[in-house]
């Protein structure tokens, strides 16, 4: 492999080994999951609930067993778009394209055990694409705004930042315009900046510091406090196992999901300027602790609870672009891959060929627009 393919599949891949390895302790509390599973989680395991079909509140959804969940079909869906497309995206191509991903075609689903529509798997904060765009008809640009504020845009995002490699600052631009239709506020906010934590650890020479460098030059608001108070508070602790009270502690004035996770009240995932989502944040915490590593950053994100799958994506996928493939423990790639019955490598392969073609194409626009704007300044 190049070291762009290389970056490219330890992004992709390390993102769906999170997913499936948080997906079985989302929504839980670090003593809840202790008590589950006898002690921290250090890889795969069992759904949290053993008779997950008809337990509440996450039936009828197989998570677990080293299940990708609806981050990983979403993110896999984003690459198929950008291979249809072969350029930059903006909110007209969520519209055009990625629509018809979730509704046009029957994809098998690990959660469910079958071979469904991604559309109805997908939460409600995604299914609004479908609602808005295809039935709404609302102006792509503007789709997002009324929609429920939470991380479904940010958990998807990392190709943006892959197709921008080691351009933070385009990584950012474009995830701002493409989240647009799905997004409003720091959820979009969150998107933006995910993308450019992957364009920062695609960038050979890039480090943990480096990722939060970029993630605070361009983070605004709720998200740019929230990052760093998180970060401020991992660079203190010297491991995931002992950190979640302090991490908690730091992004709670930030977050308007409550402690009581699955108890909200009607403030919560409302626009604001002043608060962030928990899951980026979080993800880019347990980077720090773990200095990069990625099996220390996804555990951290596994064992903290909440939205684990989630943060445990994110953090893959950053860790995964700085470390390459390799980082990514090669026997988790192989369970996952064979439980959920899905390439992992595949997708990031085709993303780095998407990234190369537009890094073509950008050269040609940026030479040509050098020559014109030389022209301007001739005498």
């Amino acid at each position: 492999m190049t070291p762009l393919e290389d970056r490219a599949t330890g992004c992709a891949a390390g993102a769906a080994v999170g997913d499936a390895l948080g997906g079985a302790t989302e929504g839980w509390t670090p003593e809840q999951i202790v008590q589950r599973y006898g002690g921290r989680v250090e890889g795969i395991v069992p759904p949290f609930n053993e008779d997950w079909r008809n337990a509440r509140p996450i039936a009828p959804y197989h998570k677990g067993d080293g299940h990708i969940t609806d981050d990983t079909l979403m993110t896999h869906a984003l690459i198929r778009v950008y291979e249809k497309v072969g350029g930059h995206l903006d909110a007209y191509a969520m519209a055009e394209h990625l629509v018809p991903e979730l509704m046009g075609e029957r994809r098998w689903i690990p959660e469910l055990e079958a071979e469904a529509l991604p559309l109805q798997r997908i939460f409600l904060a995604e299914k609004w694409i479908v609602a808005r765009l295809h039935y709404g008809h609302a102006d792509p640009r503007e789709a997002g705004v009324g929609n429920i504020v939470n991380c479904g845009a940010a958990m998807y995002v990392a190709p943006v930042g892959i197709v921008n490699a080691a351009d933070p600052d385009a990584a950012y631009a474009e995830a701002i315009e493409l989240t647009g239709a799905h997004q409003s506020s720091y959820g979009r906010e969150a998107a933006g900046v995910m993308a450019a934590a992957v364009a920062e650890a695609m960038r050979p020479g890039a480090t943990a510091d480096s990722v939060v460098g970029a993630c605070l030059r361009l983070a605004k608001d709720g998200t740019r406090a929230a990052i760093e108070a998180v970060c401020e508070a991992a660079a203190g602790l010297g491991h995931w196992d002992g950190s979640f009270e302090a991490l908690r502690a730091a992004v709670r004035p930030f977050d308007t999901v409550a402690d009581t996770y699955r108890d909200q009240g009607l403030g919560a995932r409302r626009p604001s300027r002043v608060h962030s989502i928990e899951e980026l944040p979080l993800a880019l915490g347990f980077l720090v602790i773990a200095k990069g590593d990625f099996r220390d950053t996804v555990l951290g994100g596994v064992n903290y609870g909440r939205d684990a799958d989630s943060i445990a994506s994110m953090g893959g996928a950053i860790a995964g672009a700085l470390g390459g493939l390799e980082s990514v423990p090669q026997e988790w790639v192989t369970q996952v891959a064979a439980a959920s019955r899905t390439d992992l490598v595949a997708p990031g392969l085709a993303i780095a060929a998407v990234a190369r073609r537009v890094h073509a194409d950008d050269l040609v626009r940026r030479r040509a627009h050098e020559s014109a704007f030389a022209a301007l300044e001739r005498a």
